[in-house]
């Protein structure tokens, strides 16, 4: 009969499982700093990682509107999940004309982000006009720095872009493991206090090694 896992053993495996997650976050943190001083490879790596993105999603597409022929999403289904692996199959060919397409959508995504923001802020004038101001004019600034040095910025800002989210989502997982490993510690001492505390019900194991005083 197997042994029914007690909450000591529960809290050690939590504590493990936080302490992955944190070593996890330190790979990631080291990762986007390595990416932050090579932002050309790293623009590289993200395209052929994004190509393959792509076509692994066109083929799984595609396989999904196979077992769905019946309906009446089959051709849509197809569709997409041929512009998909077309995309896929472009961007591993051309990394390079690839970082320069998305890195001009993303200045003129930063323009019109950061106009609309901007305006608005100014029309509005809501209880954060201060803030949205800033960002508004923060996106359109960098809009025209990125449009302004296009195509060579596509060499850096996709790259830059990608190890900067490595960084940040490496940190919240370092943050969140640590954090968790110290709830875990705070509960396995109350545990351990509750267990050796005057009166605590004894358990089986307890009882199991508690002399039997003769009669």
């Amino acid at each position: 009969m197997a042994k029914s896992a007690t909450p000591r053993d529960e809290t050690a495996k939590l504590s493990r499982g936080f302490g992955w997650l944190a070593v996890l976050g330190v790979i990631l943190v080291l990762a986007g700093l390595v990416g932050l001083v090579y932002t050309g490879v790293a623009t590289l790596t993200s395209m052929v990682l994004f190509g393959w993105l792509l076509l692994i999603g066109g083929v799984v597409g595609l396989l999904h509107a196979v077992q769905a022929r019946a309906t009446n999403f089959f051709w849509l289904g197809v569709v997409v999940a041929a512009l998909n692996i077309a995309a896929g199959v472009v961007v591993l060919k051309t990394p390079e004309a690839a970082a320069e397409a998305l890195t001009m959508f993303a200045a003129l995504l930063f323009l019109t982000g950061g106009l609309f923001r901007l305006v608005g802020s100014l029309v509005v004038r809501g209880p954060q006009f201060g803030w949205t101001l800033v960002q508004g004019a923060f996106g359109l600034l960098l809009g025209i720095l990125v449009l302004g040095t296009w195509p060579s910025s596509s060499q850096y800002v996709i790259g830059t872009f990608f190890s900067l989210s490595l960084l940040f989502d490496g940190l919240g997982l370092i943050a969140t493991g640590y954090g968790g490993r110290r709830i875990v510690g705070m509960v396995s001492e109350r545990l351990a206090g509750d267990e050796t505390a005057p009166g605590a019900p004894e358990t089986g194991e307890h009882r199991a090694a508690k002399p039997v005083q003769p009669e």
